[in-house]
């Protein structure tokens, strides 16, 4: 019987990848519940597996007394002597117990936490092993394809694929062979066992492509700075090099592309911007925004918020499509990004440079204050009210109201004739 138990035992750990030391522990521990089950102790029991020859050996140790009184820790002398002629009276001897004595139930009860035990053992197995690959890309092959989403086999291994993890725009089939990240594992107890969730969507699935096509990435000279991704649409990736002497953006492109090439076709055509990182926040604003040249960032660091002075050509490949553009250089860079034309900009900048109350000569400071602390801040405001509400502001009289009024319409005139003389120019 031993034999027969042990080529199951053996077999079930070879299909499960258990090692010999663990599946001796786990039988011993079987073996000493059945002997507690049996007798009610272990402690004048002692069990030798020995996985190698398939052999399992129960010996009980009894105190060698003239009437017995306890069976399971004393045995009679006649008895002892059966085991071995020159014992006598107080000696301890060992006899050894043939597992016929657990009987049929028992041994069957013992199969059964056997199996349970390998089961366990395989999970916590799985579990430990997948913990310490997570953020690593895996190939298997996809053998089940449901509405939760991709079930892929990998080295005996089931692993899950959900819905929202893959590239919404590719077509996965049964039989195919795929890459993907692990992301999480789940440890359900309760339902088929660990769950292994892998994705292909994840922004760490592409700075992993990234390492595995660029050497220079993963030796350490070409480093991932920041990544923004729409899974299937568009990414961004900022990267810079350690030795001048490298092209951080010409490593990942590769000769010819071959590089990106790989990386767009695992990606099922993703387009991919890669720029130069920089830690000037302008620069690296100014290149996010890729493929629009902005004229000109303005930074706004306490708030975390840019304004991009774009071409007013260029408006709509700042924005992208949907606003998808904006969006990824929002995400790459950490500061929220408003594009602005530039027609819209120099008007802004015309009206405020040229016309502003501060700038205006012939007016004195203190009206120049009274005007401002009444909310009138530049020329054409000033012509907006008027002289009769200009009388109304406190320290204002009629002779100064008159005088803000001509200095105000000369700079206006002075506005326009320089307009007229660029247009002539032109």
């Amino acid at each position: 019987m031993n034999v027969e138990i042990m080529e199951a035992i053996t077999q079930i750990a070879k299909d499960k990848r258990i090692d010999k030391d663990h599946l001796r522990d786990i039988l011993e521990n079987i073996f000493l519940g059945m002997i507690q089950k049996r007798f009610g102790t272990t402690e004048n029991f002692d069990v030798i597996v020995n996985i190698d020859k398939g052999d399992i050996e129960i010996y009980q140790e009894k105190t060698v007394v003239e009437k017995v009184e306890d069976p399971v820790s004393e045995i009679d002398l006649e008895s002892a002597k059966k085991i071995d002629p020159d014992v006598e009276l107080g000696e301890e001897i060992v006899e050894v117990i043939d597992p016929k004595l657990f009987g049929r139930r028992l041994i069957a009860s013992a199969k059964q936490n056997l199996a349970q035990k390998i089961r366990d053992f395989e999970r916590e197995h799985i579990i430990e092993e997948y913990k310490n690959r997570l953020g690593e890309i895996i190939i298997g092959d996809i053998h089940q394809i449901n509405s939760r989403g991709v079930y892929i086999n990998q080295d005996k291994t089931e692993v899950f694929l959900p819905r929202n993890e893959k590239i919404p725009s590719e077509m996965l089939r049964r039989g195919q062979t795929v890459r993907c990240l692990i992301k999480e594992v789940r440890d359900e107890k309760r339902g088929r066992g660990p769950e292994i969730i892998v994705s292909r969507a994840d922004k760490q699935f592409l700075i992993r492509l990234f390492e595995l096509e660029v050497p220079e990435i993963y030796d350490g000279i070409v480093e991932v700075k920041a990544v923004a991704r729409e899974p299937g649409e568009r990414s961004k990736i900022a990267v810079e090099s350690i030795d001048r002497r490298i092209d951080a953006v010409g490593a990942c492109v590769g000769m010819k592309g071959v590089r990106i090439q790989a990386i767009v076709r695992e990606l099922n055509n993703e387009k991919i911007d890669i720029i130069n990182y920089s830690s000037e926040p302008e620069i690296f604003i100014s290149r996010a925004l890729t493929p629009a040249k902005p004229i000109k960032v303005i930074v706004n660091q306490e708030e975390k918020m840019a304004v991009a002075i774009i071409r007013d050509d260029e408006i709509s490949l700042a924005i992208g499509k949907g606003g998808q553009n904006l969006r990824l250089a929002s995400q790459l860079t950490g500061y929220q990004i408003e594009p602005l034309r530039e027609s819209e900009y120099e008007k802004e900048t015309t009206t405020e440079e040229y016309v502003s109350v501060e700038d205006m000569a012939g007016i004195p400071e203190g009206i120049k204050r009274k005007l401002i602390n009444a909310d009138i801040l530049y020329a054409h405001e000033i012509l907006e009210q008027g002289k009769e509400n200009l009388v109304k502001i406190s320290g204002i009289g009629e002779k100064s109201a008159d005088k803000i009024l001509q200095v105000a319409q000369s700079y206006m005139q002075e506005e326009d004739g320089d307009e007229g003389s660029e247009d002539n120019e032109e």
